[in-house]
């Protein structure tokens, strides 16, 4: 009879090396530490030497912070994934910058929502982050200096543009001064512990549509509920009974509910755009993003359109996006918002732009800022 092959299996380490091991992580954390409390002093250092009396916000350059990122991910050889080392890069400057006071940040609120988790994934946690009701009262903190910046979101990849936020630059002297690209991970959640137990899912309409398949598949015949957030989604699985939220998982530790089914959306490449809006324009920092407001006189004139491209075609600047709006002065007259790749302050770029600007009735450089760090 034939014997039976067993697998085998690592002996598991000797005491005496796990604890040598353990020692030698003991010694890099003290290093560790040692550099990162030199790396806040030579912050403090950075600010001395701008102004004895200037705020947090004077000393904060998205730009710096974009090029450091870059270098991180750049030299990474693992074993650690190139998204946790930036989450660690993030954090650090977000504390080192913090040492004197926080940033004050406004956002889309309530806590909770996606666009929450853009604030923390660009900022790091070391803000005092501002839940505001509506991207109207965002614009407002910033223009009156009662927030350093603020976040709100401009598009979708699979619903499209925030036109509110675009509408908003019509009337506001605020610049872009960043941007944020989150992949949105939708995830069911409740106090219950099985689907079966589930009445009526309520959520934004948005990631009600993004969840389509998922729910015909998995909850079909279950009532769908639209409410004005995630965040008001969750709020309300935690306190009626049979009702569960789809909403992102910060939503989740806000309101301490169980995470039912992870990552339903019916697209994996599902990601929503946010701007960071400041009172200034910044530096270039290498690979940047342009945001433009422009009209013509009569944008229902012959070639009127192809006016405003040829330069930008001519000086070879690269344009990724353009929405055209109601400009609010008269009826059926539009104005353009065009994305170009590459910095205001760069010589294409500044060739293309000034070209651009005498043949256009309206031009604004809303900004020139940092391409999204992923």
């Amino acid at each position: 009879m034939a014997r039976k092959k067993h697998k085998s299996r690592a002996a598991p380490a000797p005491r005496a090396d796990v604890d040598e091991v353990r020692g030698r992580i003991d010694a890099v954390d003290e290093k560790i530490h040692g550099l990162i409390n030199e790396r806040a002093r030579l912050a403090q250092l950075v600010g001395i030497s701008k102004a004895q009396d200037g705020h947090t916000v004077d000393f904060y350059r998205p730009e710096r912070e974009a090029q450091v990122l870059r270098a991180a991910r750049a030299r990474n050889a693992g074993p650690l994934r190139d998204a946790e080392v930036l989450r660690l890069f993030r954090e650090i400057m977000s504390a080192c910058l913090a040492q004197q006071e926080p940033l004050k940040v406004a956002f889309l609120g309530p806590e909770g929502t996606f666009t929450q988790t853009a604030v923390l994934n660009h900022f790091g946690h070391s803000v005092r982050a501002l839940p505001l009701a509506s991207i109207d009262e965002v614009f407002h903190e910033v223009e009156a200096a009662s927030a350093d910046f603020g976040v709100v979101p401009i598009e979708n990849s699979t619903e499209g543009t925030v036109n509110h936020t675009l509408d908003r630059f019509l009337t506001s002297p605020l610049k872009i001064c960043g941007e944020v690209e989150l992949r949105v991970r939708h995830h069911l959640m409740g106090t219950m512990s099985t689907l079966a137990n589930i009445v009526r899912v309520c959520s934004h309409p948005q990631s009600l549509a993004q969840c389509r398949q998922w729910l015909e598949e998995h909850l079909p015949g279950i009532e769908q509920v639209p409410v004005s957030s995630n965040a008001e989604g969750a709020r309300r699985a935690r306190d009626e009974q049979g009702s569960a939220a789809i909403a992102g998982e910060t939503a989740a530790e806000v309101y301490g509910l169980k995470v039912l089914a992870a990552e339903i959306e019916d697209r994996a490449d599902n990601t929503t755009r946010f701007l960071v809006l400041g009172r200034k324009l910044f530096a270039p920092s290498g690979e940047d993003r342009t945001t433009l407001l422009v009209s013509v006189g009569h944008t229902d004139a012959p070639g009127a359109l192809y006016r405003l491209l040829e330069p930008l075609a001519r000086h070879r600047v690269s344009l990724t996006r353009i929405e055209s709006r109601p400009s609010r002065r008269r009826k059926w007259d539009y104005v353009f918002f065009m994305d170009l790749e590459g910095h205001a302050d760069e010589p294409h770029v500044a060739r293309a732009l000034a070209a651009l600007k005498k043949r256009a009735s309206l031009f604004r450089v809303l900004g020139s800022y940092p391409r999204a760090v992923q």
